[in-house]
């Protein structure tokens, strides 16, 4: 078999894999819940090329992302779900629903009023579909369509957006400062008490609260924090680096001689 550039060859490389005789017995033995992780961490791999400014990188990425794809409809089409043009009808049915302005109505419309366009849509799908349903959805309400499969850091951005459509938020973002020294203050509570489960809730609301502030300043939370480790791990890297330099391991390294190193890092460009 041979590459190509047209989709359909990736469609029968797919089956192939996945062909009860002569497939590939890892591919075979996967379900949808196994591949979920795998699909999670492609759309982080395409994060992270575009981040770099990688995009020879950012081509490979992307076909492990559309191979997930492939994947998941391969599995579907074999329990007769769906396949993989099923998904494709879907998704370009979407974008000409969702976008009016530019396939069906000729007005220009300002960047918010398409936003405000496309959650209008979305709602609409959103009702359709428990009609599908039989009107009974799992989870209903306005913060039911904020994936749970989400980032943590993400989706809590995601919820606290989407209350903040009805009202429910601080209007200053030196109030939620507030808040985060009141949620420190009950995290050193919690550790002085000894209590586990008390200090796991409390992390977790000032993460919640951080991620909070983050919004309210115009700041990708997810973005931020990715920067953050970048540099955690240069400046890391460095430590590592000049200790080697001079003939100690890590291990042997006392906590004084890594923190020097780790002030000096903080000056490198």
């Amino acid at each position: 078999m041979t590459a190509a550039r047209d989709i359909s060859r990736l469609l029968e490389i797919m089956a192939a894999l996945r062909h009860p005789r002569t497939g590939c017995p890892w591919d075979l033995e996967q379900t949808f819940a196994t591949i979920v992780p795998y699909t999670i961490e492609e759309a982080y791999e395409v994060a992270d090329a575009i981040e770099r400014g990688d995009f020879t990188d950012l081509t490979d990425e992307l076909g492990d992302l559309l191979l997930q794809v492939v994947f998941h409809a391969r599995m579907a089409e074999e329990q007769g779900l769906f396949a993989f043009p099923d998904v494709v009808e879907a998704i370009t049915r979407k974008m000409i629903r969702r976008h009016p302005h530019v396939f069906a109505d000729t007005s220009k419309l300002t960047p918010d009023e398409v936003k405000g366009l496309w959650a209008k849509i979305k709602a609409e799908e959103k009702a359709e579909r428990a009609m599908r349903r039989g009107g009974h959805e799992a989870r209903t309400g306005l913060l039911a369509d904020v994936p749970r499969a989400l980032p943590a850091l993400s989706r809590a951005v995601k919820l606290q957006s989407k209350a903040s459509t009805v009202g429910f938020d601080w209007n200053d973002a030196r109030l939620v400062l507030d808040k985060i020294k009141e949620e420190i203050a009950e995290c050193e509570e919690a550790i002085a008490a000894g209590d586990q489960a008390h200090v796991r809730e409390e992390i977790g609301d000032l993460l919640f609260a951080v991620a909070n502030l983050a919004r309210h300043v115009d700041t990708d939370a997810e973005d931020a924090l990715r920067g953050t480790n970048a540099k955690f791990e240069n400046r890391f890297a460095y430590i590592e680096k000049k200790l080697g330099e001079r003939g100690i391991a890590l291990k042997e390294a006392t906590l004084d001689e890594m923190d020097a190193l780790w002030n000096k890092a903080k000056t490198q460009a």
